[in-house]
């Protein structure tokens, strides 16, 4: 499929409204009629009830090819980070304009989008209704708009004005993607069920963040009806993927890693460990999205940009004011452990390039391995393309899996 110039570009490299408090949620949001400036707005309070609508409004997604007649609306909801706090989310909520015409209501697939980067102009509702950086997962969203599913589409947390996205933080990523599931229904207009099936999708860094969604849906969010999860290009363990992008051609993502998990615990020191151009570089992260990432920051290493040049391996005994190191933090977002105490009763998908030269495969061959451990039933696919590439190469089959899930088809374990 034809993607914009500055995706192309990217490949080829790689290849070489307000909260006004106590009012209920139908009518702070009655018609979407938000300004666009409030999705983005940090509410003064935030509803401890995750998946509440705060502010919506009603746009049209320029960057979903296809012309597929839809309703579509930018969201503003409630979530909670990692520590049970409340926070605000924005997202995308797309709905089919055809009826849906399968068994029961429309289903939903609740999707997380791959790294865009941490300036405030790449979230993905922001370039999907537009505004477009870099993003590369229209096709995606089309696929299931295509297919009948309504898509609610999380920007993940961090999106917001004056905030940094928690990038790579797990139960963030994970909560913040199962309320928007929870939201949706709630959008005036949407037309849909609180008991319908839902499918979870990410790849890459949004692979980590369905994943985390899957683990933590039967504790965190009971009452949605979560019948799969499809996850691909899974940077399971943080560590391993810090050591193969570390001077890399892809070492900007790296660095997003350490200011996106920072921001999600601040008590880890990050800025007292900086000189002058890892200072510089930590305002260039935060400035660009991926791929000025990409080609600002190619080739750095976190020695670098330390007063003391520090290796990864003494970054991660860096203690916090916590007493937690980055190493201890770190090990905690790693994919695939705790299994029985993240109970998954539905099948999941997962799947990754053969030149994948961005995340390790030994750690996502590993992922795997450790839900078949667990007894979780994994679906399992290898594509031939590299790290980008596979995230397209994989739509038709993951949307057709979806479908299988939704209609409540056996799933083939490949374990």
């Amino acid at each position: 499929m034809k993607r914009p110039a500055l995706v192309t570009a990217l490949v080829a490299a790689m290849l070489g409204g307000v909260l006004v408090s106590g009012a209920p949620a139908a009518e702070r949001s009655a018609a979407c009629t938000a300004a666009d400036a409030d999705v983005y707005t940090p509410p003064a309070t935030v509803p401890s009830t995750p998946g509440t609508v705060l502010a919506c409004r009603s746009v049209t997604l320029s960057q979903v090819p296809g012309n597929v007649a839809m309703s579509a609306w930018k969201v503003l909801y409630s979530s909670t980070d990692h520590q049970g706090r409340p926070v605000a989310v924005s997202g995308t909520l797309a709905v089919p304009t055809a009826p849906w015409t399968g068994s029961g209501s429309r289903p939903v697939v609740a999707f997380h989008p791959g790294t865009l980067g941490l300036g405030p102009q790449c979230a993905f509702s922001r370039q999907l209704a537009g505004a477009y950086q870099d993003e590369y997962e229209g096709d995606n969203i089309a696929a299931l708009l295509k297919a009948g599913y309504a898509v609610a589409a999380t920007d993940g947390p961090g999106y917001l004005d004056g905030q940094t996205h928690p990038y790579v933080a797990g139960t963030d990523s994970g909560h913040a993607l199962l309320d928007i599931a929870r939201a949706a229904p709630a959008v005036p207009g949407s037309g849909l069920s609180r008991q319908t099936r839902i499918g979870l999708w990410g790849y890459s860094e949004g692979g980590a963040a369905s994943l985390w969604a899957a683990q933590l849906a039967a504790g965190y969010a009971p009452e949605l009806n979560v019948v799969g999860d499809a996850s691909g290009g899974i940077p399971g363990d943080l560590k391993e993927v810090a050591a193969g992008l570390d001077g890399s051609a892809f070492s900007g993502f790296l660095a997003d890693a350490a200011i996106g998990v920072q921001a999600a615990y601040p008590a880890l020191p990050l800025d007292s460990l900086l000189n002058d151009q890892g200072r510089e570089a930590v305002k260039t992260a935060k400035s660009v999205c991926v791929a000025g990432t990409v080609t600002a920051l190619a080739g750095k290493s976190i020695k670098d940009f330390t007063t003391a040049g520090l290796t990864l391996d003494q970054l991660y005994r860096q203690r916090g004011s916590d007493g937690r190191t980055w190493g201890q933090v770190l090990d905690a977002q790693k994919l695939g452990v705790n299994l029985g105490t993240y109970r998954i009763a539905f099948p999941v998908l997962q799947y990754r390039g053969a030149l994948d030269e961005v995340i390790p495969t030994a750690t996502e061959d590993a992922v795997r391995a450790a839900y078949c451990a667990a007894g979780v039933k994994t679906g399992w696919k290898i594509y031939a393309g590299d790290h980008l590439l596979t995230d397209n190469q994989a739509v038709g089959d993951v949307v057709s899996w979806l479908g299988d899930r939704f209609a409540g088809r056996t799933a083939q374990s490949d374990c």
